[in-house]
């Protein structure tokens, strides 16, 4: 990690740079492979996976006895755990119903919204390095409450058995998720977005990927399919004070670092022996890491700016926008009030960014890439539609309807005032 010493603010710009990672070469290729599953099929799903996971597929969906049986797979402590992590995920989400309420604008005229879940959603949720089982809960769990009733969901089998990690499958099932496909990377996103023989199309889509998933996503996105946001390689941004142990700070660094080889950390600190503490310590736990390969390519795209002035570092994480942010101060929430752009925001000297990515409650699908700065992370609002309703009396109409003329007739729209004009008439 290169640190920085009081950078000026003409410097910013180059240090607000993440690693850039050039996707368009990958459009061709995966534009193919869209394309074939789009017209092919199952067959294209089955040519594809044994190409590019090294497994014939006799049955692209998983069973329902094979998920019944993941539990058993499973360590108690795990099963435990995972858990705990869906019943706090369930509470934090079950906090963001809205209530309906109707609001008369005028005497006559009633309006309100109402939220619908919808219909068809597709989770894509990655094996590769790592199964991330914990993701399904995110995505489940809300997709749940907000009564989707179609949920599909699409994970690469394992090149040794050809299944799916039984923790993957276990968390689906306390999610009551029962649509579940053996299919990985960008055949995977086709096959939600278009639908074959044995996968269900869907309306909107959800999860992370790697370059191949992102570029299938943006894709599908074009043909008219939403997603849940655009996506760049996981981050964190680590805010410490002097009170702040090394020891924490660095573990919460390599956290984010053994993601994987894109991954970028910052840490902004107001001293440089803080820095040079923190830097070193990275370096002694990045040693007995077993991702150690991984995360150390990760840390040599990172830096350390040493900003004495709290203003500057505020105004250097609110431009940074990180998906993760990580106040590691006396006074976090203080400091915390002046943050607007970010994440997930994790307070003070016991808040590990780790307890969001598995079980505090909040949604660890979050915005990178600086997209904080204009997208949410994935809640509840994520999955649902928010449908507006309006009813007027007889008096409503004779209230507002001299209004709704004069506007329409000054835009030309004849139609739209004959619609008032004609009730008011009969009226």
């Amino acid at each position: 990690m290169k640190i920085y010493n009081n950078p000026t603010r003409k410097e910013w710009p180059a240090l607000l740079q993440r690693p850039a990672k050039d996707l368009t070469s990958l459009r061709a290729p995966v534009s193919d492979i869209m394309a074939s599953v789009k017209e092919k099929g199952d067959e294209a799903l089955r040519d594809f996976t044994a190409r590019f996971d090294g497994i014939t597929l006799e049955n692209i969906q998983v069973d329902a006895g094979t998920i019944t049986a993941a539990a058993e797979e499973l360590t108690p402590e795990l099963r435990a755990a995972i858990q705990t992590a869906k019943s706090n995920i369930e509470r934090f989400h079950l906090t963001q119903r809205t209530k309906v309420t109707e609001i008369e604008t005028m005497p006559g005229v009633t309006c309100w919204r109402e939220t619908r879940g919808i219909d068809k959603v597709g989770l894509y949720i990655p094996g590769g390095t790592a199964p991330l089982f914990s993701t399904v809960l995110m995505l489940a769990v809300p997709a749940a409450i907000a009564g989707c009733e179609e949920v599909v969901l699409c994970s690469p089998p394992n090149r040794e058995t050809g299944e799916i990690h039984p923790a993957v499958l276990y968390a689906a099932s306390l999610c009551g998720v029962t649509k579940v496909f053996r299919l990985g990377g960008a055949q995977a996103i086709a096959a939600m977005a278009y639908g074959t023989e044995s996968v269900p199309a869907v309306y909107k889509l959800f999860g992370p990927g790697n370059a191949y998933v992102t570029v299938a996503k943006q894709l599908a996105q074009l043909d008219g399919l939403a997603i849940d946001m655009p996506a760049g390689p996981s981050e964190v941004l680590v805010g410490a004070d002097a009170g702040a142990k090394s020891a924490h700070v660095a573990a919460d660094l390599l956290a984010q670092a053994e993601h994987g080889p894109d991954s970028q950390v910052v840490l902004v600190v107001a001293t440089e022996e803080q820095a040079k503490e923190v830097k070193a310590e990275v370096e002694r736990q990045l040693a007995d890491l077993p991702r150690k390969a991984l995360a150390a390519q990760s840390i040599a795209n990172s830096l350390i700016l040493v900003l004495p002035a709290p203003q500057d570092q505020l105004d250097y994480i609110n431009a940074y926008a990180p998906e993760h942010l990580i106040l590691s101060m006396a006074e976090a929430r203080a400091f915390a009030a002046g943050i607007s752009n970010a994440g997930s925001v994790f307070l003070g000297y016991h808040t590990p960014e780790s307890v969001g990515d598995y079980a505090s409650g909040t949604n660890h699908t979050l915005p990178t890439y600086g997209y904080a700065r204009n997208y949410s992370g994935v809640s509840l609002d994520s999955f649902v539609t928010k449908i507006t309703f309006q009813e007027l009396t007889a008096a409503g109409l004779r209230a507002i309807g001299p209004a709704v003329e004069t506007m329409a007739v000054a835009e030309e729209l004849q139609a739209h005032a004959n619609a008032v004009t004609l009730r008011l008439n009969d009226l």
